[in-house]
């Protein structure tokens, strides 16, 4: 009779443990599935919600390095002319890393020089660039940061366009990977960073040219491998923004503080793998359907439609369901006039589980700037429309 109490005591006692620590197992899997790498940050997400399928400190400031030449590139695309002169001043040509040799008073087209500045990291190139777009490094720089906020980088400020090591120039795995996402939508941006090998043609001296190779060692060499950008000094050790796509499904990994140049690549792949293997994406609903309007002041029309900037489908992380998949908006009631076409003015937020785990841009229509009857009213009264 002893001996079964004992029993029943350490059966009671199981079960107890049971319930208090039911996930014990499950995390002990977890943690055992994890990718083993040597970064001190790291992220993979889902590349058209940005949904996160496995982080390590992503809030953690580092040194970008060359990571931060994505913005550069961004920047310089949108404000300078593929075929554009840009004139290597003495600044530019004396950057620390001008990996083209390029000489004060060489001219390239901004299509070339942005090449070589995004294939084999010339720091020089994007001094240049930055001076040809804003006027000046610094001026180039403030709208660098202008944009990093318009992004949701939080914990992100630039203090050059090439990410030289300096005190004031630092990020998170976290911002990295909004930054590449969004630089991902751009096709020539995407065209950029998919080249494993290029010439560099000079403007000046005319018929001078270099043929370069993408610093970006995985391309080729991963399966899907479409990008995106190599970064190292010795302050910020390895760094790698990596994506890849299979099928309908693609990813973007971020790597900082690698503990060697070689150590990034081997550590994307682990967390690419490690992402490809946990992740499938399921058919959602097409951009068309979701669509929603909003309130216009100042314009020629009292309404825009907005919608999805793309299908908006849905990234299942290893046994998860797509019906648990829920869509809320965050959305301005009223915006104002002129927008342009595919102008960003908010989120469509998927939650699973009713948790926010990732979000799609919301476009607006064209409204021209202008006065209507409509718009007037939502001018007077618009703290009484109801949201549309």
């Amino acid at each position: 009779m002893h001996i079964l109490h004992i029993l029943r005591v350490l059966t009671a006692c199981l079960f107890f443990l049971g319930q208090a620590f039911p996930c014990l197992p499950a995390a002990a899997a977890e943690i055992d599935d994890a990718p083993m790498i040597s970064a001190s940050a790291a992220i993979v997400v889902e590349a058209s919600t940005g949904r996160v399928i496995y982080e390590k400190n992503a809030d953690e400031r580092h040194y970008p390095a060359s990571m931060t030449k994505m913005m550069t590139c961004l920047l310089a695309l949108a404000t300078l002319g593929r075929h554009q002169d840009v004139v290597i001043s003495p600044r530019a040509a004396q950057t620390e890393d001008a990996t083209l040799e390029e000489t004060a008073g060489d001219v390239f087209s901004a299509d070339e020089l942005i090449r070589g500045m995004m294939l084999v990291s010339d720091n020089g190139a994007a001094v240049a660039l930055a001076e040809a777009s804003a006027g000046s490094v610094d001026h180039f720089v403030t709208q660098m940061n202008d944009e990093a906020a318009r992004l949701g980088m939080t914990d992100t400020h630039f203090a050059n366009p090439n990410g030289l090591t300096h005190p004031d120039h630092y990020s998170t795995a976290r911002d990295m990977a909004k930054l590449a996402r969004h630089a991902m939508t751009e096709r020539a941006f995407r065209d950029i960073v998919d080249t494993a090998k290029a010439p560099v043609r000079w403007t000046l001296p005319a018929g001078k040219v270099r043929m370069i190779e993408n610093t970006n060692e995985l391309l080729g060499r991963y399966d899907g491998m479409n990008g995106i950008k190599t970064g190292w000094t010795s302050a910020a050790g390895g760094c790698l923004a990596a994506s890849a796509q299979r099928g309908g499904l693609e990813l973007i990994a971020i790597v900082m503080q690698a503990e060697s140049p070689e150590a990034r690549f081997t550590d994307a792949r682990k967390l690419l793998d490690y992402g490809f293997a946990q992740t499938k994406l399921r058919r959602g609903i097409s951009r068309d359907r979701l669509k929603k309007s909003v309130w216009v002041r100042g314009g020629k029309q009292a309404t825009v439609a907005v919608h999805p900037v793309e299908d908006v489908n849905y990234p299942l992380i290893g046994g998860e369901e797509a019906s648990h998949y829920t869509i809320t908006y965050d959305l301005p009631k009223i915006i104002a006039a002129p927008t342009k076409e595919g102008q960003i003015v908010g989120r469509l937020l998927l939650n699973y589980d009713g948790q926010p785990v990732g979000s799609v841009d919301l476009a607006a229509e064209k409204v021209d700037a202008g006065m209507s009857a409509g718009s007037l009213f939502v001018r007077v009264f618009g703290w009484l429309l109801p949201t549309l």
